[in-house]
């Protein structure tokens, strides 16, 4: 499932992009559409800034930036100019795109923003002196083959350049491996956009903004994540939890799920490891069985919602639930013990501390005295306190 969802991060922007395409090579545009298109790179660069100002994106910002400085350039220089800048900026701006998605999101106006534009800053100046020192002799290297081929010989990008380019997709690949999201998919489609503007440079301005436009459509998808998404378990948050409410229907059970003793986890432990405990507990609830969907409600609680269930059905289901979480133990990973679990296992464990961690559950399901989700959240509430109250580590009806 995680993999389906990295890949149609990868997906969903290819899909736009090949949208563009099929605009930008059909002949018969309709007429509607042809007084829009002008405005288009404008709009999204307006919206890339805007988007990227408002929910602090700066390697959006500076993308953008960076492809407006080129389309200018191209636009504003003279044909030789021109011919200089469609073999420079083709070689530098896969290079600045890999370096802002692995360039972590630091603050416009802070240190790390100061050190973008001193590189960007940098860049232009070597580009601007070499113009006026030896443009002819960049031309010329920038131009030249590294092997003979046909294919290759034909194109409108010199080999160097399609190398370059070729590298910096690697970069923007392997960087959306290590992280799967929504920008750093996007950034490796921007990239192709780029190689379409430099392969047709007389519509630079449309493939720019077709760029643009993917960035601002991942800071988009990614600001949703961060609203419906808890950041430290994975779990959908209690934003989601709240929009399934109103429309699961009228016959579904509602769980609340509490961790026992979470504040005494933290203050002998402290908050990473109670963090750790978190994690781990939302692990077993993603693996709730007869088609719960669990959720983080805030703090140390938990819910789960089982859709088209009575309570005598779902009851069976988080029983088990506890007793996985309850047999599952934790183990406190000490400061140097490695992120991933090595292959072989040592001798022993009794050096390490173990965590004994049960949740108290409290369950009601909709009827006509809970008939709505507030009712039926304060009846499992309710339920919680139950469990609590007697003793903990079980599951309480009201």
């Amino acid at each position: 499932m995680q993999l389906l969802r990295s890949l149609l991060l990868l997906v969903i922007p290819g899909t736009l992009f090949s949208a563009a395409l099929y605009l930008h090579l059909k002949v018969d545009m309709p007429p509607a559409w042809q007084p829009l298109l002008p405005l288009f790179p404008y709009l999204a660069v307006f919206a890339g800034l805007s988007l990227g100002w408002r929910f602090n994106r700066t390697r959006v910002i500076w993308a953008v930036i960076l492809l407006v400085i080129v389309e200018r350039g191209l636009t504003q220089t003279t044909p030789f100019g021109r011919e200089y800048l469609l073999q420079v900026a083709p070689l530098l701006v896969p290079l600045n795109l890999g370096l802002y998605s692995w360039w972590a999101e630091r603050g416009l106006f802070t240190l790390h923003g100061l050190l973008r534009l001193v590189v960007l800053l940098v860049q232009l100046g070597g580009v601007v002196w070499l113009y006026f020192t030896r443009a002819g002799d960049v031309i010329a290297w920038l131009g030249r083959p590294l092997f003979s081929s046909p294919f290759l010989d034909q194109a409108p990008l010199s080999q160097i350049t399609m190398l370059t380019m070729a590298l910096g997709m690697v970069a923007l690949l392997v960087r959306f491996y290590k992280k799967p999201e929504a920008l750093e998919g996007s950034f490796c489609w921007v990239l192709v956009s780029v190689v379409a503007a430099f392969w047709w440079p007389e519509h630079f301005a449309f493939w720019g903004g077709v760029a643009v436009f993917l960035l601002t459509i991942a800071i988009i998808e990614s600001s949703f994540k961060m609203a419906f998404n808890d950041e430290l378990t994975g779990l959908p948050a209690r934003r989601a939890m709240n929009e399934l409410l109103l429309k699961v229907g009228r016959h579904y059970t509602f769980a609340m799920v509490d961790v026992d003793h979470f504040k005494k986890v933290n203050d002998v432990h402290g908050h990473d490891v109670g963090d750790q405990v978190l994690r781990m507990v939302a692990t077993c609830l993603r693996r709730v069985t007869g088609g719960g969907r669990a959720y983080r409600y805030g703090g140390e609680e938990f819910a789960v919602i089982f859709p088209n269930k009575n309570l005598e059905r779902a009851l069976p289901h988080l029983e088990e639930l506890r007793e996985t979480i309850a047999r599952a133990g934790f183990i406190i990973r000490g400061r140097k013990r490695p992120k991933n679990k090595p292959e072989k296992k040592g001798k022993n464990n009794s050096g390490k501390a173990k965590i004994q961690v049960t949740v108290s559950i409290g369950v009601a399901t909709r009827n006509d005295r809970n008939s709505t989700s507030e009712q039926l959240i304060k009846a499992a509430d309710q339920a919680l306190y139950k469990a609590k109250k007697g003793g903990r580590n079980q599951v309480c009806t009201v």
